[in-house]
């Protein structure tokens, strides 16, 4: 019987090497590009880079860790690091949590969920903390209360003004009380550099949550924060199971909390430096 097939071109290797390189579609690299999560648009890592991480397309701000805004907000090597050698133990032997640490560790090529130290913003001296999304999504245990604390402490001894970056999914669980009592003991530190005269102006990123969001996150003279940051102690998933109701829109988000004045102001992360460089002059201490 004939078959239809006994009539078809044979197939040459060579020939379909060549149709696939005509037809292939162009490859661009996964490390080059990066969609917006936010208007899903396709971005180029150094566009992005040049924009401070900021979508130029949307405004969506990206996630960046503690180094990458440590050296867009400061000037050009003033900052100073104190306690970097301050590092978690697994007091409470946890399970699992001594290799959390150490894959923490490994990802944000940090100590802890914070650095912290002094550095000059616009020619202005001050305390400055960012605390860390890559170090266990910046959770608050004993060395975060700890390093903060210490900030705090030396700022008032030296009368000088502190610049916080706050993001947090809340308090360390695998610490137990220990961690919970970071939130008085942080908050103890701020009242008393407040009591002194010395200004604090903490500025919200997403997301700041839990107990940050209860303690120090919340108590400065002015606060600032991203666009569009979560901030809240609970999560909005968490409340709306509770009360079993329906959220309003943008619920928790910065502009919401805005309009309701729980902070002072959102500022584009390419407006910060300047910004906060402003705030420090016009509260700069008279010398005697």
């Amino acid at each position: 019987m004939l078959k239809k097939s006994l009539f078809k071109r044979p197939v040459i290797e060579l020939e379909l090497k060549d149709k696939a390189l005509r037809f292939a579609e162009p490859s661009v690299p996964d490390e080059m590009c990066v969609n917006c999560p936010a208007c899903k648009k396709t971005l180029f890592t150094g566009e992005l880079e040049e924009n401070e991480h900021v979508c130029p397309k949307c405004g969506h701000h990206f996630r960046i860790n503690s180094r990458q805004r440590l050296n867009l907000i400061t000037d050009q090597d003033s900052f100073r690091e104190i306690d970097e050698a301050l590092t978690s133990t697994n007091r409470l032997n946890f399970p699992e949590y001594d290799r959390k640490l150490r894959n923490a560790t490994l990802e944000s090529a940090e100590n802890e969920a914070v650095i912290t130290g002094f550095a000059m913003i616009g020619g202005q001296p001050c305390g400055i903390f960012i605390m860390e999304p890559f170090f266990m999504m910046g959770s608050m245990g004993t060395i975060v209360g700890e390093k903060i604390t210490r900030l705090f402490e030396k700022a008032t001894e030296d009368h000088l003004p502190v610049i916080g970056f706050t993001v947090s999914g809340g308090a360390r669980m695998q610490e137990g009380i220990l961690s919970l009592m970071q939130m008085a003991k942080t908050s103890g530190a701020v009242k008393r550099h407040s009591d002194a005269g010395n200004l604090y102006i903490p500025v919200l990123t997403d997301p700041t949550t839990g107990g940050v969001t209860a303690s120090f996150a919340m108590l400065g003279d002015i606060i600032l924060s991203e666009p569009g940051a979560l901030v809240g102690f609970a999560g909005p998933r968490v409340i709306q199971q509770t009360i079993q109701q329906k959220l309003p829109a943008g619920f928790q988000r910065a502009e919401f909390l805005l309009e309701r004045g729980y902070i002072d102001r959102i500022v584009d992360r390419r407006e910060q430096k300047k910004l906060l460089a402003k705030l420090l002059t016009l509260h700069r201490k008279k010398e005697n």
